[in-house]
């Protein structure tokens, strides 16, 4: 069997190793002059030779020969995933007490160290803090934000970086003729760009192209023959895509969208290649930032098609169009709802006095949009350019989640609603609300109940405060005040 390429061409010296210089030069001087710690800790993103150069590391100290297969009765490597428990470390601690049996130091390597529970830490940390003389212990971790600093307080920490896009060019180049792999510079490219700073995953994913070519000496691994393996928009689609948002043409936008979907390349991953191309021309598209910075939310969404297309949606509609009337396409036919003629026909009349009678108390409610909808098809999944927004029944959705969600629920019923365009504001009153909502937990199941009664397209924003009085005296009076909630009063 053939073993990884990334494990083939894994460093065995603290020289070999690529793109982390500022870390193996100290540590390789460090060890030349017998400067040893009793802990060190390696972090970064994965896949940039953290593991590597614990191992290696861990022989160079011991004045041993390192190489893939070498093995070690004094090297212990221990993935803390599935040795985390407080009586794992508790045995650990007993055998540190045992001296090497050939080795000068007994070195100890903890792999994802911060997948350890709260009472292992606490187990570790005395030991951590005062080892036995022959012990020495490398923690590595691609989340150090996890560790306690009272354990990062006692190693020696050192942050390794994302591998620039040049050195894995280079790096992967050199793998390519070692291995008599027939690839294009733009598609040497294009791996470095996808592999996102890691080695590892870099090299793998030459390894899988590989096998599509090695049949045929005259085939070629291509940018193109990339982009149709891993569902890649092709480069000529993101310009196009962006030529469309800039241009404010909203129809050339929706046809390349719904073009995007049909040829199964998802909105998480056209929304990470805008988001790349946007940054690599940043400096030369200062008008792009807007964009770029909304584009961060689409893998957030429980929706990333919709999500997308909201979201290029309102970049590429005219800014004197009122976002009432911004999502009118060749799809859909959009209407001025009556609330917003309402609101027109009294900034029209500014000195009419408009007198009510008083009401019972009750908590006002503005007034729901109407769309008009069209073409869109409700038996298969919704295409970006389809969205259904019409059929919105606050009363309608608070109570299916009240049979069907008691928690979320009780958070719901709690709080009012605006709906305006594609955005449903809620007014959760406090911040303790304004969480529950805005938790993993719940807000998909929001947008899960949202579907249930028929509503697709909705972006939610949460807002921690009552909603604001509709009479603009009164927001006067509120503002003063400090807030307020609008209620109106009938006499008995």
């Amino acid at each position: 069997m053939s073993k990884a390429l990334y494990r083939k061409y894994r460093s065995k010296s603290l020289d070999e190793v690529i793109g982390q210089k500022h870390i193996t030069s100290i540590l390789a001087r460090a060890v030349s002059q017998g400067r040893v710690s009793h802990a060190y800790l390696l972090t970064g993103p994965r896949g940039v030779g953290k593991t590597s150069v614990a191992r290696i590391l861990a022989y160079e100290i011991n004045n041993l020969p390192y190489d893939e297969d070498s093995t070690n009765l004094d090297i212990i490597e221990i993935d803390a995933a599935s040795n985390n428990g407080v009586e794992d470390v508790r045995d650990l601690r007993e055998k540190v007490q045992i001296a090497p049996v050939s080795a000068k130091k007994k070195i100890y390597i903890i792999d994802e160290v911060h997948m350890l529970s709260k009472a292992a830490f606490n187990a570790l940390l005395k030991t951590l803090e005062e080892p036995p003389e022959h012990v020495v212990f490398i923690l590595a971790t691609t989340n150090a934000e996890k560790l306690p600093a009272t354990i990062i307080s006692r190693t020696q920490r050192y942050g390794f970086r994302p591998i620039s896009n040049d050195d894995a060019i280079k790096h992967l180049a050199y793998i390519a003729g070692q291995e008599k792999i027939n690839i294009t510079d733009d598609a040497l490219k294009l791996i470095a760009e996808r592999s996102d700073g890691s080695f590892r995953d870099s090299i793998s994913l030459l390894d899988q192209l590989s096998s599509l070519v090695e049949t045929d000496e005259k085939n070629q691994i291509t940018a193109k023959l990339i982009e149709e393996t891993l569902g890649l928009a092709p480069n000529e689609m993101i310009n196009q895509l962006l030529d469309a948002v800039e241009a404010k043409n909203l129809t050339v936008v929706v046809e390349i969208l719904d073009r995007s979907f049909n040829e199964g390349i998802s909105a998480s991953v056209l929304s990470n290649q805008l988001t790349n191309y946007i940054r690599s021309s940043i400096a030369s598209k200062p008008q792009l930032l807007p964009l770029l910075d909304q584009l961060i939310d689409v893998d957030k969404s429980p929706q990333p098609d919709l999500k997308l297309l909201s979201i290029l949606g309102q970049e590429s509609t005219p800014k004197h169009i009122p976002k009432t009337v911004a999502l009118a396409t060749p799809v859909l036919e959009v209407k001025a709802s009556i609330a917003e003629l309402e609101k027109e026909a009294i900034k029209a009349r500014p000195n009419e006095i408009h007198t009510q009678k008083p009401a019972k108390k009750v908590a006002t409610k503005p007034v729901k949009p109407t769309l008009t909808e069209k073409n869109v098809a409700s038996a298969r999944p919704l295409k970006p350019s389809e969205i259904k927004i019409d059929t919105f029944d606050w009363a309608k959705l608070v109570e299916h989640v009240r049979q069907n969600y008691v928690a979320l629920h009780s958070v719901l019923s709690k709080c009012s609603y605006e709906l305006n365009g594609n955005v449903l504001t809620l007014y959760t009153c406090n911040n303790f609300y304004k969480k529950k909502l805005d938790d993993t937990k719940y807000s998909p199941l929001l947008n899960k109940c949202l579907q249930d009664i028929g509503v697709f397209g909705l972006d939610i924003d949460t807002i921690p405060t009552a909603p604001p009085p509709k009479d603009s005296q009164a927001a006067a009076i509120a503002a003063m005040m400090g807030g307020g909630e609008e209620v109106s009063i009938e006499s008995v």
